[in-house]
C-alpha cells in the first residue's frame, strides 16, 4: 500500500509471506530460520489463540490456548507444526524462543523452554531446554533448566528466561538465562552441549539488574567476541566475563530498556537506558560510552518506562525519546499508562530537544534502508517529521530482519489467523 505525502519519500509495504495459522489469533511472532547453504530461510510461526501472558502477578491470567510452532517455507508453505500443549505457558518469559546455529552446520536449531510436567504449568523441576530441528520439527535433545534460585522469589521473578545467541572468535556459544529483578544467572554453552562458563549475579551484589524484553548482543569493542548488553552490565561470550557495570556504585535497579547506538560521524557505539526502578537512583535517564563511562544523565526522579534511540535528526542524527510513567495497568485489551510525560534529547549530547510531533507509542526502523529511521505508529509508518507515508494490515506488529530483503520487515496477524510479513518494495536495495 503507498501513501502520498508532501514528501519525496515513501514506503510501499506489500506481503512477502502469508500463511494461515489457525481461525484464532492472540499473538503470531515471526522469527527468521537459516536452513541451509543455498536455501532460502524460513520463518519459525509461534502463535496462540492466547495472548501473551506476563508472569506479574498483578497481569497473570490462566490460559486458553496452548503455544504452537509451524515451520514456514519462504512461499508460506506450512513445512511442519508442533503444539507446546497447555503445560507450557503462552509467553515470551516463561517460554523464550531462539532460532540458533549451535552446531554450526549452516541449518538453524530452535530453542526453547520446555515444560515435562505437562499438568503443572508453573513447575520449575519440569522446565527443559529444549532443541528442535528446523528441518524437521522433531525434537533432537532436552536438558535440564537451570533454576538456581529455586522458588524462594515471587512468580515474577522467578519465571523470567533468556535464550540467545553469538560467537566468540567464529565458534557459536548458545546461552540461556534466568532473572531481572532479583538473583540473575546466565549460563553458556558449547556446541556439545557440555557448559562453556557460568555467570552469577546474587541479589545483593551491586550493580544493576537486568532488562526486557530484549537483550542487544554485539561486538562493543571489535575483538571477534560478541558481547551481551544484560541491562547495564557488559558481559563477554568467550568466557562470561564482565567487561563493565556502567555506574555500578549508583545504581541497583532494573532498566526498562537499554539500546547500543552509533555516532554517524565517528563510528563509536554509546549505550543509552532508561531506569525504571531503585527510584532513589540519580540520572534515570543515561548515556554511556562503550567502556561503560557516563557520557550524560538526565531527569532525577520517577519511572522510565518506554524509551529509545532512532536515527531522525537531520542527516540520520541520534535521536533519544524517555516517557515518564505516573501509573501502568494490565488488561487482556493491553497496557494503559497514566500521567505519561514524554522528553526527548540529542542522543549525543543529552540536550534537550522539542519536536513538533509526539513519539508515544512509535518505534523507529529503517523499513526502507534509506539509513534515516521512519516512525511505525500503530498501522503507520510516520516519516521523521511524522507525515504518514505508509500503511499495513492487522495487528501484534514485530520487526524482522530478513536474508535476502533489504530494509526491515513487519510481521503481523489478522482475523483470518494468517500470518502476515510486509516488505517495502522499493526499497533501496531492490531496484
Amino acid at each position: 500500500m503507498t501513501v502520498a505525502s508532501d514528501h519525496q519519500q515513501t514506503v510501499d509495504l506489500e506481503p512477502i509471506l502469508r500463511a494461515a495459522l489457525q481461525p484464532e489469533l492472540k499473538q503470531a511472532n515471526a522469527y527468521p530460520v537459516h536452513l541451509g547453504s543455498g536455501q532460502p530461510p524460513g520463518i519459525l510461526a509461534v502463535y496462540s489463540a492466547c495472548d501473551g501472558i506476563d508472569p506479574w502477578g498483578e497481569a497473570f491470567y490462566y490460559p486458553n490456548d496452548s503455544l504452537k510452532f509451524a515451520l514456514l517455507s519462504h512461499e508460506g508453505e506450512t513445512v511442519w507444526t508442533r503444539d507446546l500443549g497447555m503445560g507450557v505457558v503462552p509467553g515470551f518469559h516463561f517460554c523464550p524462543v531462539s532460532p540458533f546455529d549451535l552446531d554450526g552446520d549452516g541449518v538453524d536449531e530452535i530453542w526453547f523452554v520446555n515444560n515435562i510436567r505437562t499438568e503443572n504449568p508453573l513447575s520449575l523441576s519440569g522446565r527443559r531446554l529444549a532443541r528442535i530441528d528446523a528441518l524437521t520439527g522433531e525434537t533432537t535433545g532436552q536438558w535440564e533448566w537451570p533454576c538456581l534460585a529455586g522458588d524462594t522469589q515471587v512468580m515474577s521473578h522467578t519465571h523470567r528466561n533468556f535464550i540467545f545467541g553469538g560467537k566468540a572468535n567464529g565458534d557459536p556459544v548458545l546461552v540461556t538465562a534466568q532473572g531481572t529483578y532479583g538473583p540473575m544467572f546466565l549460563q553458556g554453552w558449547k556446541s556439545d552441549m557440555t557448559q562453556r562458563w557460568d555467570v552469577r549475579i546474587l541479589k545483593d551484589d551491586p550493580g544493576a539488574r537486568g532488562t526486557h524484553p530484549t537483550v542487544p548482543v554485539l561486538d562493543i569493542n571489535n575483538d571477534g567476541v560478541d558481547e551481551v548488553l544484560w541491562g547495564e552490565r557488559c558481559i563477554e561470550f568467550d568466557t562470561g566475563r564482565e567487561l563493565f557495570c556502567a555506574d555500578r556504585d549508583v545504581y541497583r535497579g532494573h532498566s526498562d530498556h537499554i539500546q547500543p547506538f552509533e555516532n554517524p560521524e565517528t563510528g563509536q557505539t554509546y549505550i543509552y537506558t532508561i531506569r525504571e526502578s531503585d527510584p532513589e537512583a540519580k540520572p534515570r535517564v543515561v548515556t554511556f560510552d562503550d567502556t561503560g563511562n557516563r557520557v550524560w544523565g538526565r531527569i532525577d526522579e520517577g519511572h522510565m518506562d518506554m524509551g529509545w534511540v532512532g536515527k531522525i535528526g537531520e542527516g540520520g542524527a541520534p535521536i533519544a525519546t524517555a516517557i515518564r510513567i505516573r501509573s501502568k495497568n494490565f488488561t487482556k485489551a493491553g497496557v494503559e499508562y497514566g500521567g505519561v510525560e514524554e522528553h526527548v534529547f540529542n542522543a549525543l549530547t543529552g540536550k534537550d530537544i522539542q519536536l513538533p510531533f509526539s513519539t508515544y507509542k512509535t518505534k523507529p526502523k529503517d523499513i526502507n534502508n534509506d539509513g534515516i529511521y521512519e516512525l511505525v505508529k500503530g498501522n503507520e509508518i510516520l516519516d521523521r517529521h511524522a507525515n504518514v507515508i505508509g500503511r499495513f494490515e492487522g495487528k501484534g506488529r514485530r520487526f524482522l530482519d530478513m536474508p535476502g530483503h533489504p530494509g526491515l520487515q513487519i510481521s503481523s496477524y489478522n482475523d483470518a489467523g494468517e500470518l502476515v510479513i510486509w516488505a517495502d518494495k522499493a526499497a533501496i536495495g531492490n531496484q
